[in-house]
């Protein structure tokens, strides 16, 4: 089994390779647009696709050949992603271009890549951290994404094909409940506080209001500064989240991997539209809205990937309702549980994430079989196993 990861280098170009990334951009852009626009929307094969508008791409936009297939492609896989939501594919922008190996390739001894441009090869130098150069030593990537961040700067996005770890057979099972006062707790008994992401969330929340009133209503000059200042903001609440989520689900991986556990976690698929039907204030609804459980649990499934820990979801219904240790459903307010049966009181996150272990284990010990802990076994739309 293989692992595809990627690895993000920024480029160092020329102020004429500039002009050239610029114009590659643009052209591709363009291409996907063309192509989107004289194909019949129900078309989502690359093939077909490139069948109708192959030579049209070429030109009317001057794209190389390999560029022109991968701009088929690119409205291909786009199409299907919207289908899968109901949704059509609307327009491209000029911020990314999909390479592959003829057109695009990697050479470590002066750390360059070599991208087709619109006027042929150019060797760009990337910068790469301690990180990147680990992972691309030795490698030969094969695949790549041009693209154009937000700060203006160009960055390569590298795929690298590793192969994963085999998956480690064990009984154990460690489970999980996602949750936004504790972000994520484990059936034994660790817990990461969710109070420290909503506090970061509600101050950029403030600042971010406080300087969209003095864009729009202020001098020009504090406009300017307005401006410059959300546009420097733009993206640390995300990378704060992101960086909070990798800490996470390393340290639930690490722990499986101690005990040569599995990782059951609760199928969250949908809730945030289940939640939003609910009556609540502004404040409740940007703070669920804007809970990153699927990054967390995509975090998850890769690092498990990685390190040959297999991660299963199960249906979270009545796993914080019901008692982990008599099954009978018990009242939980708030924090708390209690179950009138058999006396057991405590944490309901902990409760939770009790059953959900039961519920992983039940699909560990008995795959494919029958279970009052749970039902039939399927994929969900990222292939991860739901019991």
């Amino acid at each position: 089994m293989e692992q595809v990861l990627t690895v993000v280098c920024k480029l160092n170009p020329t102020p004429k390779q500039s002009e050239e990334i610029e114009l590659v951009l643009k052209a591709f852009a363009d291409a996907c647009n063309h192509a989107n626009q004289q194909v019949k929307p129900q078309i989502t094969s690359k093939t077909t696709i490139q069948n109708m508008v192959y030579k049209d791409l070429r030109a009317l936009f001057g794209l190389s050949a390999n560029l022109a297939v991968r701009a088929c492609a690119r409205v291909g896989a786009n199409r299907k992603t919207a289908k899968q939501k109901d949704q059509q594919v609307l327009t491209f922008k000029p911020t990314s271009a999909d390479y592959d190996a003829r057109i695009f390739s990697f050479r470590e001894k002066d750390w360059t890549v070599s991208l087709t441009l619109m006027n042929g090869r150019e060797h760009i130098k990337i910068d790469a951290g301690n990180y990147q150069r680990g992972k691309l030593k030795g490698g030969k990537p094969t695949s790549a994404q041009l693209c154009k961040h937000r700060d203006g700067n160009y960055y390569i996005h590298i795929q690298i094909k590793e192969v994963a770890t085999a998956l480690i057979k064990s009984n154990n099972v460690i489970g999980v409940d996602f949750g936004r006062r504790d972000i994520a707790v484990t059936s034994n008994g660790d817990k990461w506080d969710g109070q420290q992401i909503n506090d970061v969330r509600d101050k950029f929340f403030r600042v971010r209001s406080s300087l969209q009133k003095k864009a729009t209503k202020g001098t020009r000059s504090t406009r300017r500064r307005a401006r410059k200042i959300l546009q420097r903001l733009s993206g640390s609440e995300r990378r704060f989240q992101q960086w909070l989520n990798h800490k996470i689900s390393k340290s639930i991986i690490q722990d499986a991997l101690k005990i040569d556990a599995v990782v059951a976690i609760e199928n969250l698929t949908g809730i945030r539209e289940r939640t939003n039907q609910q009556p609540r204030n502004k404040t409740e609804r940007r703070r669920s809205n804007s809970w990153s459980f699927y990054q967390l649990r995509s975090f998850l499934e890769y690092k498990g990937i990685q390190f040959g820990v297999e991660v299963i979801a199960v249906p979270p219904a009545y796993t914080s309702q019901t008692c982990h240790c008599c099954l009978h459903i018990g009242l939980r307010s708030d924090k708390r549980f209690k179950c009138g049966n058999c006396g057991w009181s405590g944490d309901a996150d902990l409760n939770g994430a009790k059953n959900i272990a039961a519920l992983g284990a039940a699909f560990v010990n008995q795959p494919g079989g029958t279970n009052r802990l749970y039902c039939n076994l399927s994929t969900d739309s990222s292939g991860l196993l739901k019991a």
